[in-house]
């Protein structure tokens, strides 16, 4: 038998073809997932750095509706999308709120928000997750089938020649290998996007303490009791 790869593909057995098909489908899914994320993630921090360079001296000026308006142009960045909302819980509740009932408008928002941009963020890295996990076991399992075929070819020579195991091994070796193939990087990815998530959810919080302390510093105090 010819130990190249397309040799042994197509020594392969129809069960061994599927598993490779299989390995395959979730490689090319990992794959799609990495470069979605990885760009979402990149524009998220491009569209945040440019925000804050915006926004922050429209805040000092006092210029909400400016400061809302910056926000929308930049919702892909979760830092403007948290801002926007804050802001337009601040701004949309009824004139006649107490300055207490203002922030907790506020606060109410921010946190609903954190969590509709957490959830985001996240999107796809349970895919990650579940193909860096399974794919060894995938890859294991071509393994067996391919031991078993070796066996099964072995036992009418009552000998296991290497002529009559080739092919079984080489289905062994080829979706084994695939499987750690298809797995490294699907870890790789999760472990380094949901860091990035992580430094996401810290700059969010951030974000809303500063913001929540903004807006009480431009509320007036409630009126003493009498």
């Amino acid at each position: 038998m010819d130990w190249h790869l397309i040799a042994m593909l197509h020594a392969m057995s129809a069960t061994a073809k599927g598993v490779v098909v299989m390995l395959l489908l979730m490689s090319a899914i990992s794959i799609w997932l990495a470069v979605e994320r990885g760009l979402r993630y990149s524009v998220a921090r491009n569209q945040s750095r440019a925000f804050i360079s915006q926004v922050t001296p429209v805040l000092g000026e006092g210029k909400l509706d400016e400061a809302i308006a910056i926000a929308t142009r930049n919702r892909k960045s979760p830092i403007a999308s948290l801002v926007a909302t804050g802001l337009e819980e601040f701004t949309s509740a009824p004139a006649h709120s107490t300055s207490p009932e203002l922030i907790d408008a506020a606060k109410r928002g921010l946190d609903r928000s954190v969590a509709t941009i957490h959830s985001e963020l996240k999107r796809g890295l349970s895919g990650l997750a579940t193909i860096g996990s399974t794919a060894p076991f995938v890859g294991l399992f071509g393994t067996v089938v391919g031991i078993m075929n070796a066996f099964r070819a072995s036992a009418p020579a009552k000998a296991a020649g290497i002529q009559s195991v080739a092919s079984g091994i080489s289905e062994a070796l080829v979706t084994t290998a695939l499987g750690l193939l298809v797995a490294v990087p699907a870890v790789w990815c999760y472990n380094y996007f949901t860091s990035t998530v992580e430094n996401f959810d810290v700059e969010m919080e951030n974000s809303s303490m500063e913001l929540v302390s903004y807006l009480v510093r431009r509320t007036p105090p409630a009126d003493p009791l009498p």
